[in-house]
């Protein structure tokens, strides 16, 4: 969630940072990364041997590390980094390193309202997940994924709850795998869970989960649905009626499935990335109809466009009216709306962003080792060293550009009008 309300949203350029001079004062500057509000522009720099720290709009964190990487801005603005101090690893915030110390610590991801940041970390041979650096009071022997509540207060990861034996193929097919909510297993175990994910509330969780050598389900709160298919993908939760929902494999081709039955009557070759509208209203999904024919199928009617190679998570407008999803043809990319593709194909996009009455649509795409943005598919102004996501005011009158160009890192704010007409 990006509290873009209490932005600068005045027309005009800003160049908070010069890159040219931040590359000549260190002798390593590693990935940017850029703040949603685009203000800041910050990086992992080497500043001596085996001594790193981080640069914001040039300035560097007081702070010293071993190595730092992994740098990244939350949707409200703080500043995170993975950061090695005496051969121990932990996460810095805007340049504090938490107290705890891991023998490793990965994949730090941010609670869907922003306020909370979590990591998966190795401790003494056991795995856990740490949430505002607070870590579980029990350890698993493995883990896999994790996710974070919406308000942050609450994570769940998939885990091995006993050790095996090496090549203990019979005590593995007996069940040692389950998910764990903050530390606490679920009391059912099964040969094997994946995809953990929370409802709206942070209070139920569901995941894929194997049974046997040929048998998936999802389970919700620990209880497997009743049915058992030849397999499933990540399952999401219903915004507001805490259904679940999941495609499934059903007698040779697959099917949505809503807590167990079947949801969409159509059978395809292949189903995943199922997306609800914001009001739960409507579903889309990716969808195969045949091997090399991939598209979006929304409330089960599949666009009339195929794509060759690939089709990624769709995307709905902030009223679930329209639809889009960056989509590959033929090894090239572009956006395609509503299944009517983009102009002109692009050798990356990135995921479309819908203005927010939904009339309109920007994405970043590459073309030529330059970036460019797309408005409702078409191609506009000229391109940049470096481009990030553009971003609609609350009111869709102004967009915000975040950029490179020349060596210099630019903020700029445009008439929302005048960007779209250049298309």
């Amino acid at each position: 969630m990006k509290n873009t309300q209490s932005w600068d949203w005045v027309e005009g350029k800003k160049v908070p940072a010069d890159l040219a001079q931040l590359r000549s004062s260190y002798p390593r500057v590693d990935e940017y990364a850029v703040s949603p509000d685009g203000e800041k522009i910050a990086s992992p720099v080497k500043t001596a041997e085996d001594d790193f720290t981080v640069c914001v709009n040039g300035e560097p964190w007081p702070e010293r590390f071993e190595i730092c990487w992994h740098v990244r801005f939350s949707p409200l603005g703080r500043l995170i980094g993975l950061v090695r101090i005496n051969d121990e690893w932990t996460l810095a915030v805007d340049g504090k390193p938490l107290e705890e110390r891991f023998e490793y610590a990965w994949n730090p991801i941010f609670s869907g309202n922003g306020e909370a940041v979590a990591f998966a970390y190795k401790r003494d041979n056991l795995y856990g997940v740490a949430v505002e650096g607070k870590t579980w009071e029990k350890g698993f022997p493995a883990m896999r994924d994790f996710c974070l509540s919406h308000d942050g207060k609450s994570a769940a990861a998939t885990v091995q709850v006993e050790s095996l034996g090496e090549a203990d193929v019979f005590k593995f097919f007996e069940g040692v795998w389950s998910v764990a909510v903050d530390g606490a297993a679920w009391e059912k175990r099964f040969v094997n869970a994946w995809n953990p994910a929370f409802d709206s509330d942070g209070k139920g969780v569901a995941a894929e989960i194997r049974t046997d050598i040929c048998d998936y389900s999802i389970a919700v709160g620990g209880t497997p649905w009743p049915a058992v298919f030849g397999g499933v993908w990540a399952p999401i939760f219903h915004p507001t009626e805490g259904s679940v929902v999941a495609p499934a494999r059903l007698d040779g081709g697959w099917v949505l499935q809503k807590d167990g039955r079947p949801l969409w009557g159509r059978k395809y070759n292949q189903m995943w990335h199922q997306r609800f509208s914001p009001d739960g209203a409507r579903i889309a999904a990716v969808v195969s109809a045949d091997f090399g024919e991939w598209t979006v199928a929304v409330d089960d009617k599949p666009w009339g466009r195929n794509f060759s190679e690939m089709v990624l998570a769709p995307v709905f407008s902030p009223d679930g009216s329209r639809v889009a999803a960056a989509v590959k043809h033929d090894g090239a990319w572009t956006i395609a709306v509503d299944g009517v593709p983009a102009e002109g194909f692009y050798d990356m996009v990135w995921d479309p962003v819908f203005s927010p009455d939904g009339a309109h649509v920007l994405a970043k795409a590459e073309s030529g080792g330059k970036y460019v943005i797309l408005a409702d598919g078409k191609k506009i102004g000229g391109s940049y060293d470096m481009l990030w996501g553009p971003t609609f005011s609350p009111d869709g009158g102004r967009v915000l550009l975040r950029y490179v160009e020349g060596d210099k890192y630019c903020r700029q704010v445009v008439k929302a009008g005048e960007l779209l007409r250049g298309a």
